[in-house]
């Protein structure tokens, strides 16, 4: 079996050397032995840059990078942020637009940016075929799945198409983000209690669902709490598994096939286009 984590923060300080014994070659060791043979890392705004390029460049083939802006890091810098993200877009050939989205879930004070800067990298990843790498967190009684989905509806942008990191929705929330041709990222929330997706994932095909961590938030059982890591995949693939009553064998193939897919079209297109 073969997995991607098709998401993971792996250049967080919670995996350098004073945090994580042997820091990230021992992470991705740790890894390896869990086969998951690949992370895909999303970027959050200009100051993890650095650290997630190291990444990429020292394991270029298992260390795979995406540019976007987050939507938590959206303030009043944005415009200097999105023009250091179209510059880097650019100058190296990032595969997926991503982190990028919506967050209620702190505060709104930047909320009209948020939905600024989401329109313009959407725009990014429909010009130049990338897929994007979406982050949807609801609150204060406003749901982000939702107007995300809205807004991607609204625009009507050829060419998209990507994951929603994270999924945490309904069933008909899970049908409808397939039907805007999107993957589902699937982490530890499948292995929670009551983490919803008990309700979701018996009811939709394998083939429109990815794995991915989040590391170093958002732990599987029975790590819950603690800091998470790419070698936790196969606890959520089983889980998974256990919901599709499938063998984990077919979840590994499946998901891995679906994230092959997802990236190889934006291979062909930066091809296309250089």
């Amino acid at each position: 079996m073969i997995f991607i984590d098709t998401h993971a923060h792996i250049y967080d300080k919670q995996f350098g050397a004073e945090r994580y014994p042997g820091g990230p070659e021992a992470m991705l060791q740790t890894a390896r032995s869990q086969q998951v043979e690949q992370i895909w890392m999303p970027n959050c705004d200009t100051e993890t840059i650095p650290g997630m390029m190291a990444l990429a460049e020292t394991f270029p083939d298992r260390c795979l990078p995406m540019m976007g802006l987050h939507p938590t890091y959206v303030n009043e810098t944005m415009d200097a942020e999105l023009a250091e993200m179209e510059k880097q877009l650019k100058d190296y050939p990032f595969m997926a637009v991503g982190e990028i989205g919506l967050d209620f879930y702190w505060d709104l004070t930047h909320v009209d940016r948020q939905f600024e800067a989401f329109r313009i990298q959407l725009g990014w990843a429909s010009a130049q075929n990338w897929f994007v790498s979406m982050h949807t967190r609801s609150g204060h009684d406003r749901n982000a799945f939702a107007e995300a989905a809205d807004l991607i509806e609204s625009m009507a942008l050829p060419n998209l198409t990507g994951i929603f990191h994270c999924f945490v929705g309904t069933l008909d929330e899970a049908r409808r983000a397939i039907d805007l041709g999107f993957l589902l990222g699937i982490g530890g929330v499948a292995t929670f209690k009551n983490g919803g997706l008990d309700k979701v994932l018996p009811y939709i095909s394998p083939e429109h669902i990815v794995l991915e961590t989040d590391s170093p938030y958002l732990a599987p059982i029975p790590y819950r709490g603690k800091r998470n890591e790419p070698a936790y995949i196969p606890l959520v693939a089983a889980r998974v598994a256990e919901l599709m009553n499938l063998p984990l064998t077919d979840i590994a193939r499946h998901t891995t096939a679906n994230a092959n897919r997802l990236r190889q079209g934006s291979l062909v297109s930066s091809d296309a286009t250089t």
